[in-house]
This record gives C-alpha cells, structure tokens and sequence, in this order.
C-alpha cells in the first residue's frame, strides 16, 4: 500500500524533515505514526498525500510512484485517500452536509449520489441529524467527526488522520479512536499520527516512531 525508499524532504532554509525514510506499510494495515511535535510525523503525512514532494527518495501509494506522477494525475490519486488534518479546512458558511458533499461534487457525481452518499458518511459518524447546522454550531469532537466524515465520503482504501484527538476530551477522543477502528476493520488501510499517549497506550498497533526527521524503531503488533 505505502513504500518509502531513501525519502528525504527538505525546506527552504536547508530545513530537515525528513531524512533517509524507508517505510512499509501493508494494505489493510493500521498503524500509529508517534513522535513528538516537529518530528515529521505531518511532513510524512503530506507526502504520502502528495500534498508535497519528497527531496530524495521515491515514494509508492497503491502502487503508483508519487515522484512520477504528473501534475495532473495527482488529483485521481486521493480520490482513494481520505485525509484528516488538524487545521480542518471546513467551510464555515457552509452547513455540515455541503461540507460533506464537496469532495463528490469536485469528482463530478450527480448531486443525487453526492446527497446520498454524504448522508451515509455523516450517518457513520453520528452526524446526520445536524446535516443542516453550521459548523460553529458543533462541538470540537463534532467538528473532528464532520471532517472524518468528510474524508471517508469518496470510500477510501487509505486513510491519513494528523492528531485526531488534539484538543478533544477522553470521551470524545475515545469516540473518535473508536471510529478509526471500525474503519480498519472494514478493510481501510489507516495511518495515525499522535503524541497523545493516551491514545497509544489504548490501542496495540504497530508503532512508526520519528525524531527529528529519523526513523528509530517499529514496535508493537499490525493488528487490532
């Protein structure tokens, strides 16, 4: 599903994300990307995404080459990858359900597959009886659902979630976790970055650990 082979990334400023990454993670696999703020573990993130491209180093995502994809073949990649990021990108004057639909309607579905399809994911997460409520109107943990809901709209084989449970109380946070359980355990292939030991400790999965850019170790089991 995702190889990394000798990836590095570096920024303006002679900046070092990344440096020397070689990563596997198998289709169907969910694992959790920790280390501390600053560590890369975003960085990673987006270059999986192809949201950036990496230095050195080729990267591999369901089966195709990040660094040989052209420009516009990018945006047929994450059709099939769902991404969760901290800054939200929601619309705020926009009602849950067009926040929802959006994704759909930029990959040219009919609005009645796009409606459809938007109410499904919003159901998924226990949205769907505030499909018509703004944004400021929902709680943090809402919020954090309404973007996963979002992602996952498109039905996803590869899930990219940045510290879902940032800012969120244990309730919430477990809620959230909780989801990405289920969605692993249909089949998605899920990558969670966290610093949130409680989130760790929770949940057994192999763990992916960064710092200052390095790869130091792989522990703990593939599965739930």
């Amino acid at each position: 599903m995702i190889s990394l082979k000798q990836v590095s990334k570096r920024y303006p400023g002679n900046l070092e994300a990344l440096r020397d990454l070689n990563l596997d993670i198998s289709t169907g696999e969910a694992v959790l990307l920790t280390g501390r703020s600053g560590a890369g573990k975003t960085t990673l993130l987006k270059l999986v995404s192809a949201i950036e491209m990496p230095s050195a180093g080729e990267i591999m995502v369901n089966g195709q080459s990040i660094t040989r994809l052209r420009r516009s073949q990018i945006p047929y990649l994450r059709r099939s990858i769902g991404i969760v990021f901290q800054d939200q990108k929601l619309l705020f004057d926009s009602d849950v359900l067009t926040n929802v639909t959006l994704p759909l309607h930029i990959c040219g579905q009919s609005r009645s597959v796009a409606m459809k399809r938007a109410r499904a994911a919003l159901d998924r997460v226990g949205l769907l009886e505030r499909e018509r409520s703004l944004p400021v109107a929902l709680s943090g943990g809402e919020r954090q659902r309404l973007c996963i809901a979002r992602a996952i709209v498109n039905r996803p084989s590869l899930l990219l979630v940045d510290e879902p449970t940032a800012n969120l109380d244990p309730d919430y946070a477990k809620a959230i976790i909780d989801l990405f359980r289920s969605f692993h355990q249909a089949g998605v292939t899920v990558v969670i970055a966290t610093h949130d030991i409680e989130v760790i400790n929770r949940f057994p999965l192999r763990q992916i650990h960064l710092d200052q850019g390095r790869l130091l170790n792989h522990t703990g089991p593939t599965t739930y």
